[in-house]
């Protein structure tokens, strides 16, 4: 996902995908574990883009403060 699409969003739509997508990055550790992944690279992608919504929300919420 990219940042300008990320910055797009709501401080509560980012909530809300920050909580879906770390939900499902246990998900596919537990399932790495028990069997590869097909690839590997999306557990990094997806924790990767976990922080960046977290860094874009965290950003939206100190402007609000300003």
């Amino acid at each position: 996902m990219k940042s300008s699409e990320i910055r797009e969003m709501t401080p509560r739509e980012l909530e809300e995908r920050i909580e879906n997508m770390s939900q499902e990055l246990v998900r596919m550790k537990l399932n790495h574990t028990i069997s590869p992944l097909e690839n590997p690279m999306k557990i990094r992608h997806t924790r990767r883009d976990i922080a960046r919504m977290k860094t874009i929300l965290r950003q939206k919420q100190l402007n609000e403060k300003e």
